[in-house]
Formats: structure tokens, C-alpha cells, sequence
């Protein structure tokens, strides 16, 4: 058995070219590198790598991170500058078992001591938008709303599962703001007995219910992906319910190590690439409603714009 799933649509393309790759008998590890790496390196996505839009200070900072589920080795990036691929970094860092996961000018020097590519990772309309933004031409003095990561779980024919996850974060954040994105059992999390989870959205809310380690360990007990998933969010939903708190925007994907996957969400509309053994990668829509999560394939007639996050 082999699958995969990625969150966004702008993962569907890469995600299809790592499916090839893993029903060819390629591995977990290379799978989520496959499918990360052409959305870090796509200007138009503008919540993860190459073109992603500034913190306040105008810096593009990176988080990423990797886990492998047989050994449970993870490895990291936090407010990384530079790295072309932070999600390459990861997957070095967590061959590691001390200081596998690195911040700042820390990460930087591992990138560079790893022969890593590196590169400007601002454009023209990032620092366009980032400009207008503090010159008060635009009136978003928040965090924008679209702080999506790509999140990315894979099995291989062997049995190994993996999962990877890149941000730029939020723009306009101040700087040294981390998310959930790198830190493991929040953003993501492996355990190739049971399965993968991994987050996307506001990581200040998602930490608070440790959305991945528990919807892995909602797996170990029995539950479905989907399940898992539905409890995961609605838990914490409810939660934040009884607190006058409401999210700032969540999704949750889960694999279990048959290639069942589930997801949840609390938008309108959550986007997600995904494909198993026999099966031909396709791209769902995850929709919320009255505490239930609805999943449907998207006809190639309704396949939506591409071209950005």
C-alpha cells in the first residue's frame, strides 16, 4: 500500500508527481521532498518559501520540519532566512539525535554547512504589498487570513510514512513569531504503527489542542482518519466555544497506515490533494458545517485556479 495527502491546492500538481514516485517504489522521505520543494520554490504561493510575504520588519522567515514515523525522528527550521528549501534542512536536521532542530542563524549555518541552496527569498510583490502594509496604503494592521502551510503525509510501499510541513507564517507578523508549523505534536506528527496528522491555519490556535499528536493518538485507539480528524477540531472548537474564543481558522489532514485519510475544518472551504494505491491522485474540497465535515472530489469541470494558495 502507498498514498499520500497535501494540503491546498497548491500542492495538488507537486503531490500528483510524488505519487509517480512512490508507486514506482520510491520512499516516504523522497515523497514528501518531491512534494514540497516546487511549492517552496513557486513565487505565486505566497504562505510558503519563495515569495512569501514579510514579517513587519520586512524579513522573509521560514519554518519547516520533517518526522519520519518508523524511528520517530524529527528535524527542523525555525525563523530561518535564506534557505531555498527549508524543508531539505529538515529532513537532514532529523538524521540527528541532539540538535535536530535549529532557529534563526543557527539554522542558517547548517544550511550552509549542508551545501544547501540559498537565495533572496523576497520578490518584487512581496515587498510591494509588505510596503504598501506599512506605509499605511493598505488597511491590513493584522496577520492576513491567509497563513496557509504546506502540509504533507506519505506511505510507501515499504511501510515507512513520513511528513513534512513549510510556512513563510503569517504576514505582517512581528518578528521571531513561530506558529504551529515546526513544532512537533501541533503541526505535525508520525508514528508509522498508527499513522500521520499534520495542521495548517492560525498556529497560536492550533498548539492550543495539540492538534496532530492527538489525532495521531485518536488512531492508535481505533479511530478512523476521519474521525480522528472531526474529534481533533471539534474538541477544541467547543472549547474555544465555552470560552468566547473563536479560531482564527483551522484544517487538519490524517493518514492511518492502510492509506485511509481523513480531514477537517473549521472554513467554508478547505482544499486538499490526495491519492492511494490504485486510485489516481485527485483534488477534495473539505467542507464545515453544523460540527460535521463534509468531503467531496472536485470534477476536472470545477478544477479551480491553480496558480496561487
Amino acid at each position: 500500500m502507498h498514498a499520500i495527502i497535501g494540503t491546498w491546492k497548491m500542492s495538488y500538481v507537486s503531490v500528483k508527481e510524488a505519487f509517480t514516485g512512490l508507486e514506482d517504489g520510491g520512499s516516504a522521505r523522497d515523497a514528501i521532498s518531491a512534494a514540497i520543494m516546487p511549492v517552496e520554490d513557486d513565487p505565486r504561493y505566497v504562505s510558503v518559501g519563495y515569495g512569501g510575504l514579510p514579517a513587519r520588519d520586512g524579513h522573509v522567515t521560514l519554518d519547516a520540519a520533517y518526522m519520519d514515523g518508523r524511528s520517530l525522528r524529527y528535524g527542523g527550521v525555525i525563523c530561518a532566512e535564506g534557505i531555498r528549501n527549508p524543508i531539505q534542512a529538515a529532513i537532514l536536521l532529523s538524521e540527528r539525535k541532539r540538535n535536530c532542530l535549529l532557529a534563526g542563524p543557527g539554522a542558517v549555518e547548517f544550511a550552509l554547512s549542508a551545501g544547501l541552496s540559498m537565495r533572496d527569498m523576497r520578490t518584487q510583490e512581496s515587498l510591494q504589498r509588505w510596503s504598501e502594509a506599512i506605509c499605511g496604503l493598505d488597511d491590513r494592521q493584522e496577520a492576513y487570513r491567509g497563513h496557509d502551510t504546506v502540509c504533507v503525509i506519505a506511505l510507501d510501499t515499504s511501510g515507512g510514512m513520513s511528513v513534512g510541513t513549510s510556512t513563510s507564517g503569517l504576514f505582517m507578523k512581528e518578528p521571531g513569531r513561530v506558529g504551529d508549523t515546526p513544532v512537533i505534536g501541533s503541526g505535525f506528527y508520525c508514528d508509522a504503527r498508527y499513522g500521520a496528522a499534520a495542521a495548517t491555519g492560525l498556529g497560536e490556535d492550533i498548539m492550543r489542542g495539540c492538534f496532530s499528536f492527538n489525532a495521531v493518538s485518536l488512531m492508535r485507539r481505533g479511530a478512523a482518519p476521519q474521525e480522528a480528524c472531526d474529534e481533533t477540531l471539534h474538541d477544541l472548537c467547543r472549547r474555544l466555544h465555552e470560552l468566547d474564543d473563536p479560531d482564527g481558522g483551522i484544517s487538519l489532514i490524517a493518514m492511518d497506515v492502510q492509506g485511509n485519510f481523513g480531514a477537517a475544518t473549521t472554513l467554508n472551504l478547505f482544499p486538499f490533494a490526495a491519492a492511494r494505491a490504485g486510485e489516481s491522485a485527485r483534488l477534495f474540497a473539505a467542507h464545515y458545517g453544523d460540527l460535521v465535515t463534509r468531503i467531496r472530489i472536485i470534477p476536472d469541470d470545477e478544477m479551480p485556479d491553480l496558480s496561487s494558495d
